[in-house]
């Protein structure tokens, strides 16, 4: 069972949460991170995902072992979705099952902002007058422009 995805189909959230029931826990959070239409005040159209696959997989398996090393007993899973999605498309899904609901809160919410610090996943959002990268891994990926260029997300 692979616990930490990059797809290209939409999300089936029920599949990643199933992966982190244990009978020790007592608490399992789910973050379902979904693709709003106004972004300060700016209608969007759609967003389109890219990743450098193979490295975002294994920085998400370093999340998931971070949160085990914080949380005691956690259990982690986390699919993020890559290609075009429309408004109420579902981008990533992070389930964490911990025995107590505190840790699993705080674990799923670390998930979250670790992703958007380190893992390599860009966002283009398309709005009706233009389109543009966004997203914090930005400010920290080694391109000259501070964005990907055609050709330097596709193996």
């Amino acid at each position: 069972m692979k616990f930490f995805e990059i797809s290209k189909e939409p999300i089936n959230t029920q599949q990643v949460i199933d992966k982190v029931v244990q009978r020790e826990a007592g608490a399992i959070t789910t973050f379902i991170g979904t693709v709003r239409e106004l972004t300060h005040g700016k209608r969007t159209l759609y967003l389109i995902y890219e990743a450098y696959e193979e490295m975002a997989v294994k920085k998400l398996e370093q999340i998931g072992r971070e949160i085990e090393a914080k949380w005691a007993d956690a259990c982690v899973a986390i699919t993020h979705r890559v290609g075009r999605l429309d408004i109420t498309d579902i981008a990533v899904v992070i389930a964490v099952s911990t025995p107590h609901r505190a840790d699993a809160y705080e674990a799923n919410r670390y998930a979250i902002e670790r992703i958007k610090e380190i893992v390599p996943i860009w966002k283009k959002e398309h709005w009706e007058d233009g389109e543009e990268w966004v997203g914090n891994q930005l400010e920290t990926v080694a391109y000259p422009s501070g964005k990907p260029e055609e050709g330097d997300l596709n193996e």
